[in-house]
């Protein structure tokens, strides 16, 4: 049920290489766009008659801000693996389920404004726990919060693919266990150095697997 392996071996098989490096420059452009954007506003915002409290809060509030990012950065695992969705799971499923293709076209402009909704509800409620930070709970909650929103959120992309998303939502209810175990693996991807540049392609592939796995494929059959 948990892919690993197939996983790990869909990155050459499947030529998801060129696609790795692409989603990793996107994330990064959007990290430092935030970041910026942040540091920006409370370099201008916030002034102190004392430079030196000045430069202080500024380089303080910079560094809060670019670890804040570290731990908010699985947030935005969906957005960029949105840009790459459907040229992955045709690929994947090309090379390992080529019975199971997809007919229809997808609908581009819906999975992008799903994608930019649920990034912006997922930032807010990564923002909402940033305080539990200071009181030594914070990553645990930010692990539980992510494998839950991850976990639902690229199952739901990779059955929807095939099913829509309300039917993907209620075949994702019936496999909780597969389901969050991904999401789990998957933010634990984000949040390690390296494997993030890896996260947003293969949650993807991760999840077209588990969808395409026998305990799945039974409940679609019954």
């Amino acid at each position: 049920m948990y892919p690993v392996k197939k996983t790990i071996t869909s990155i050459g098989k499947c030529r998801l290489f060129p696609l790795i490096i692409a989603s990793a420059i996107l994330a990064f452009f959007l990290v430092a766009v935030l970041i910026t954007g942040i540091t920006w506003l409370t370099t201008n915002l916030v002034s102190f008659e004392k430079q030196w409290l000045d430069q202080l809060v500024n380089w303080t509030i910079g560094i809060l801000t670019g670890i804040g990012g570290w731990f908010i950065l699985p947030v935005f695992t969906v957005l960029v693996a949105g840009v790459f969705q459907e040229t992955t799971i045709q690929r994947v499923e090309q090379t390992f389920y080529k019975n199971k293709l997809r007919k229809n076209e997808p609908q581009l402009w819906p999975d992008i404004l799903h994608d930019i909704k649920f990034t912006t509800k997922a930032l807010l409620l990564n923002i909402l726990i940033l305080p539990l930070y200071f009181v030594g709970i914070g990553l645990l909650c930010s692990i539980m919060l992510n494998s839950y929103l991850l976990g639902r959120e690229f199952f739901e992309s990779a059955a929807g693919h095939h099913l829509g998303k309300p039917a993907a939502r209620k075949l994702g209810s019936m496999h909780k266990k597969a389901i969050y175990g991904g999401g789990f693996f998957i933010t634990l991807m984000t949040l390690t150095p390296i494997l993030n540049l890896f996260a947003p392609i293969l949650a993807i592939v991760w999840m077209v697997h588990v969808y395409h796995s026998p305990a799945i494929n039974n409940s679609l059959n019954s």
